[in-house]
C-alpha cells in the first residue's frame, strides 16, 4: 500500500476550486496529483501537513543545540528542543511518496516551507556527513513538487529563469536528504488575465495528466 505525505506552503487557505480566482493554484494542482496517485493506487493512504493552517515554528537556539548533541548527551530540555524534527522526519520516512505544493514568494520558498525544511534537514538523521562529503539518508522515495508563479517566463531560457529560487532550491533540498526521484510541475502568469490564467492552467493539468496516464500503481 503506498503511503502519500502531502504537504501545502500557499498563504492562500483554499484552492482556486473553492475560491475561484482568490484561491491558491499551487493547492489546486497538488489536488490534482493526489487524484492521479490515488487513482493508479486506490488503496493509497494520505497524510496531510497544512504547513500555513498549522505552522512549524522556526528552530531555536535549543533546537540548532539538539541536533549537535550525541544521544547520550541528550538533556530533557533538547530531547523536547527537538522532538518536532523527529516526528517530522519520521513523517518523511513513513511516505512512499511526497507531493509537496508551493508558490514563489519574493523569487524563493514560503517561509512557512522554509521553517518544516530547517527541521528536516538535520544532520545525522536525514544527511550524514562523511569524510567530506554529504550523504543522504531518505532513499526510496518518489517526489512530486507542484509550484505556481505569479509571472511568466521562470520557465527554461525564460527572462525571468536566473530569478527562480523555488524549484532549484526544493529540488536540490530533495536529493540532499536521498530523494532523486523528484518531478515538478507548474503554472506561471497565475496575476495576468483570466484567458491567460484559463490557458495555463489547462497546460498545467495536462502536464499532469500526461505524466501519469499509462503509469502502474505508485
Amino acid at each position: 500500500m503506498t503511503h502519500i505525505l502531502r504537504l501545502d506552503a500557499s498563504s492562500r487557505p483554499s484552492s482556486v476550486r473553492a475560491a475561484g480566482e482568490e484561491g491558491s493554484y499551487s493547492r489546486d494542482l497538488a489536488d490534482h496529483v493526489i487524484d492521479r496517485l490515488v487513482q493508479n493506487d486506490p488503496q493509497a493512504t494520505v497524510t496531510v501537513r497544512d504547513l500555513v493552517a498549522d505552522p512549524i515554528p522556526h528552530i531555536a537556539d535549543d533546537t540548532i543545540k539538539g541536533y549537535y548533541t550525541p544521544p547520550e548527551a541528550m538533556t530533557e530540555t533538547l530531547r523536547e528542543a527537538t522532538a518536532l524534527s523527529d516526528r517530522l522526519i519520521a513523517e518523511v520516512r513513513q511516505a512512499d511518496v511526497i507531493v509537496l505544493s508551493a508558490p514563489i514568494y519574493n523569487f524563493s520558498v514560503p517561509s512557512a516551507l522554509k521553517a518544516w525544511i530547517d527541521h528536516v534537514v538535520r544532520i545525522g538523521h536525514s544527511f550524514a556527513y562523511e569524510e567530506g562529503s554529504f550523504r543522504g539518508l531518505i532513499e526510496g522515495k518518489r517526489a512530486y513538487m507542484v509550484l505556481s508563479y505569479g509571472a511568466g517566463g521562470y520557465g527554461e531560457d525564460g527572462p525571468f529563469q536566473a530569478y527562480d529560487f523555488l524549484k532549484p532550491y526544493l529540488t536540490m533540498i530533495f536529493n540532499f536528504i536521498g530523494i532523486s526521484d523528484v518531478h515538478a510541475f507548474a503554472i506561471e502568469a497565475t496575476t495576468a488575465d483570466a484567458e491567460t490564467i484559463t490557458r495555463a492552467r489547462q497546460q498545467a493539468l495536462a502536464a499532469i495528466d500526461s505524466a501519469f496516464d499509462g503509469q502502474e500503481a505508485a
